[in-house]
């Protein structure tokens, strides 16, 4: 364990995938077409929290979808990237973007499609609910499952990494 606190401590920028982590991986779709997403808003205080320490988070997402810039932009997120299949190409890429490092980057995903980006952050998340394959090759795995506060616990492992977790906490007094 102590190695995963070591490698967040270094985090600078959390990454995150959508579908099986912000959401639980279902796909709900209406009569008329639309779809409809759950967000867990356990997921949202966390980030707020991790960016209230000056840590900031990403998207990078292989659907397009409109709900998701929409709950994007309820959270401040800023960097999006849809429609990106190649996660490990979008995360160079978004490093390159953002001038940093990967070992800066702490990157949370749940199945086959994020396994390369995971590998290569400095810090490699899988949600609990993550493809076993993947939660092999993982720095750590959540015990919530996504859409269910994964990315939370997430943020709260680098905020206590960093020395950063009480403080926010307590800010609610």
């Amino acid at each position: 364990m102590q190695d995963v606190m070591d490698k967040a401590k270094a985090v600078r920028l959390l990454v995150t995938d959508v579908d099986g982590v912000l959401t639980d991986g279902s796909l709900y779709f209406g009569n008329s077409g639309e779809e409809i997403k759950a967000f867990s808003i356990l997921d949202g205080l966390g980030i707020k929290l991790l960016r209230d320490t000056g840590i900031d988070t990403a998207i990078i997402t292989g659907r397009v979808s409109d709900l998701v810039a929409r709950r994007a932009g309820e959270l401040k997120i800023t960097t999006i990237y849809q429609g990106r299949e190649d996660k490990l190409t979008a995360l160079r890429e978004l490093c390159e973007d953002l001038e940093l490092p990967l070992s800066a980057i702490a990157y949370i995903g749940d199945d086959l499609p994020d396994l390369a980006a995971i590998r290569a952050a400095g810090l490699g998340i899988t949600v609990a609910n993550g493809h076993p394959f993947v939660a092999q090759h993982a720095d750590w795995q959540t015990e919530a499952a996504g859409g269910r506060g994964a990315v939370r616990e997430a943020c709260e492992l680098i905020m206590k990494a960093q020395d950063t977790l009480l403080e926010r906490w307590e800010h609610y007094l």
